[in-house]
């Protein structure tokens, strides 16, 4: 896999010595061109960190569709959604300090953060909602990562066409403002058909990559030994793992 994290290297482009390489055309010419990936690099990560639109509740869409899995058929999950999930569980795990064991109210008691922003999904449909919920990023910070953390994959509770759904993303987009756990659409409780009783909103990603029915967080290395090494249940089966909208 050719994944590369944008804020490894950037800086180190010139090393001691390059007043003597600048002294030839040649040297001249490479630091020219290292000069200008680095504006470039920059500008792709200025690209990632920047917020996605946020809209008014005027624009709301007048309806929010299912997609994808639109429940889980298991007993486990009709009987959590009977009983309000108030047993729902969502584990913090992998490369972490403090492994965390969240119910739906801890989630509620964190800081929330509300936004309307616009659902893009690779068939082609969107629609407007409104989404609430902790930062990510915050759920990272109790949690404590080590320093071999490179990713965060996010567990499922359903399955497409036998296989358990996951996704994943790099820190960049874990650690973006948008990047919410979202339990509520529209002021109210998540729906089943959109992924209750939690769901990532990565807001700068097309929709497959907003995984529903969360039920973990896990901080790895490496993706390569994780469903078929390609970072996400899509993306397994030939979708682009960098979704960017």
């Amino acid at each position: 896999m050719k994944r590369r994290n944008l804020l490894v290297g950037a800086g180190a482009a010139l090393a001691a010595g390059c007043a003597k390489v600048a002294e030839s055309d040649a040297g001249a010419a490479v630091l020219s061109a290292a000069e200008d990936w680095h504006r470039k690099a920059q500008r792709l990560f200025a690209a990632r960190t920047a917020l996605a639109k946020e809209y008014d509740r005027s624009d709301l869409s007048p309806y929010f569709r299912g997609n994808g899995s639109r429940t889980v058929d298991t007993d486990a999950y009709r009987a959590a959604l009977a009983e309000g999930f108030a047993d729902w569980r969502l584990e913090v795990g992998g490369l972490v300090r403090h492994p965390l064991s969240l119910s739906l109210e801890n989630i509620r008691r964190l800081p929330q953060r509300t936004q309307i922003t616009r659902h893009d999904c690779v068939e082609g449909w969107s629609a407007i909602g409104e989404w609430t919920g902790p930062q990510l990023g915050t759920i990272l910070e109790g949690a404590g990562l080590l320093p071999q953390a490179k990713y965060i994959v996010f567990r499922c509770a359903d399955t497409l066409y036998g296989s358990r759904y996951y996704e994943s993303v790099d820190l960049i987009d874990a650690y973006h403002p948008q990047t919410i756990i979202a339990h509520a659409l529209n002021g109210e409780p998540l729906p089943e058909k959109n992924g209750a009783p939690l769901r990532m909103r990565i807001e700068r990603q097309l929709g497959y990559k907003h995984a529903k029915y969360l039920t973990g967080i896990e901080a790895v290395a490496s993706l390569d030994e994780i469903g078929r090494g390609e970072g996400g249940y899509w993306e397994d089966r030939g979708y682009q793992w960098y979704a960017g909208v």
